[in-house]
């Protein structure tokens, strides 16, 4: 008897490969993280998450990567990459460090990356949420990358140099922009990402900073899916397999 769909919604886990990790960095911190990997497939892209503002709750788990690696293993075939920055607690443990003010983190990344070279991971993308964009814009440009997608960039510390070295790059830049934004929105976007002339801008009709709600983390993977690997969309809505 075959097992009744199920909708994937919320917390709803597809099956994947999914093992703790630890990063080290140059200045000799230790990192917790989690690689969730397609269970049968080799992946084709690799996602490294970068996520929101420590001191404002943000952390690995933050629900639009936890949802990524949820589902996007399973669903198009992605390795997930997801880590707390330094000092930042989730229920995986505790990053060592302190909060680094967007700078001290680029160790962070550096190690990240450190990482997905060392398993060979193929074509990886930075995927930076709100703070975690700031991360990508100021140290991005310095490992070989496939592309970088900026979910809610406030363009906080990230400064208009950051933000030119990227024109004229050949990397793909992606920024997914929510209507309602608490910090940027589209029109002040396009006016900030002036000096980046290839940059692909996505305005997002009713979003808003946290992407809270179904209708929106599918908007938002489903944006994620169509640069990293386009021939798995559309994503479907329900599985049909076993969730174990």
């Amino acid at each position: 008897m075959s097992e009744p769909a199920v909708e994937i919604a919320g917390g709803v886990e597809l099956p994947a490969r999914r093992e703790d990790i630890e990063l080290h960095t140059v200045d000799e911190l230790t990192l917790v993280g989690e690689l969730a990997l397609p269970l049968e497939n080799a992946p084709v892209a690799t996602l490294v998450c970068l996520h929101p503002l420590p001191t404002h709750g943000g952390f690995m788990d933050s629900h639009i990567l936890r949802k990524a690696a949820a589902r996007l293993p399973a669903l198009a075939d992605l390795a997930v990459l997801r880590f707390n920055f330094r000092g930042v607690t989730s229920p995986r443990g505790t990053s060592e460090g302190d909060f680094g003010e967007g700078v001290e983190e680029r160790h962070d990344l550096d190690a990240a990356m450190g990482f997905v070279e060392q398993l060979s991971l193929p074509s990886p993308w930075l995927l930076g949420w709100s703070f975690g964009t700031e991360v990508v814009l100021k140290w991005g440009l310095e490992h070989p990358i496939a592309g970088a997608i900026l979910l809610s960039p406030p363009l906080h510390r990230a400064t208009a140099d950051d933000l030119a070295a990227w024109a004229g790059r050949g990397i793909p830049l992606v920024a997914i922009i929510p209507e309602f934004d608490d910090y940027l929105r589209p029109a002040e976007a396009r006016e900030r990402f002036a000096d980046v002339p290839d940059v692909d801008l996505v305005a997002v009709e009713g979003g808003k900073h946290l992407w809270v709600g179904e209708k929106q983390t599918r908007r938002v993977l489903t944006e994620i899916v169509e640069r990293v690997n386009p021939a798995a969309l559309p994503l479907p809505t329900e599985w049909n397999g076993s969730l174990s």
